[in-house]
């Protein structure tokens, strides 16, 4: 489990969670918490209850959604049937008892944090829906639950990184319609009309650019270190039929309080 700095806080734990350790077999070999793969159902629960107990807050529920790479952001109140999760990606509490899970495989998991709110916040950033919003409309959901922007704190796990990120021209024109400061966020490709995209610093950048109190990117690459992470783009250029997804945890904790 791979920690943020910044999210180190009383009342608040966290994890960003690797593949090492769990049960899964195969392609989906240690931790693999994504029950839309097609491992072993009963080997996902088993991966998702390990990582549920490394965060130590007893009784929690563990929440994911179905993530469809869109602004949607839900707002946790009480824990839904994990086998008929909501379409989102992103979500935000204000209560204890539940864990905030983001499921990724390259793309960026965020965690938020405003802890004298005691809000917190969860987001899957891919490109496009850093593009789309769900970075905003986390902050903004995070808001109307009584968190101030500039008290939040803010941490992107490991993802997919430059070196590794070859995109076409669709993605590159994507984002700059979206974000036209993110031009530094690309370097020419080896190949004509491609380029390197650099996914943790656009994704940062979108963080920054909404005043937050502070931002930390985790400087770890999924594609490149197979033996710690899963990867969509490295299971895809190999012709592997299917991969594993990381997930990426925060939860609110009675630590620290009065």
């Amino acid at each position: 489990m791979l920690q943020a700095e910044i999210l180190k806080l009383d009342g608040v734990r966290h994890g960003f969670f690797t593949r090492e350790g769990g049960v899964s077999e195969g392609l989906y070999a240690g931790l693999n918490c994504g029950p839309g793969s097609n491992d072993d159902a009963g080997a996902v629960a088993e991966n998702r209850v390990r990582a549920l107990s490394a965060l130590n807050i007893e009784g929690a529920a563990l929440l994911t959604c179905y993530q469809v790479h869109s602004p949607t952001v839900i707002r946790v109140e009480t824990p839904w049937n994990p086998s008929a999760p909501p379409k989102a990606d992103a979500m935000v509490t204000d209560r204890m008892g539940v864990v905030l899970g983001i499921l990724t495989a390259d793309c960026a998991p965020v965690l938020c944090v405003d802890p004298e709110a005691r809000v917190i916040g969860a987001a899957h950033a891919g490109w496009k829906g850093a593009a789309g919003g769900v970075l905003q409309a986390t902050v903004s959901a995070m808001e109307e639950l009584g968190a101030v922007r500039e008290r939040i704190h803010a941490a992107v796990g490991p993802c997919i990184h430059q070196a590794s990120y070859e995109v076409g021209e669709d993605l590159y024109l994507g984002v700059l319609n979206a974000s036209s400061w993110a031009g530094w966020c690309f370097e020419t490709g080896t190949r004509p009309g491609y380029y390197q995209f650099d996914l943790p610093s656009y994704v940062s950048g979108e963080l920054q650019r909404l005043d937050l109190g502070a931002v930390e990117v985790l400087p770890f690459d999924t594609y490149a270190d197979e033996t710690r992470f899963f990867s969509y783009r490295r299971a895809t250029h190999r012709g592997e039929g299917d991969y594993g997804r990381e997930i990426s945890l925060i939860g609110l904790s009675g630590d620290g309080m009065a």
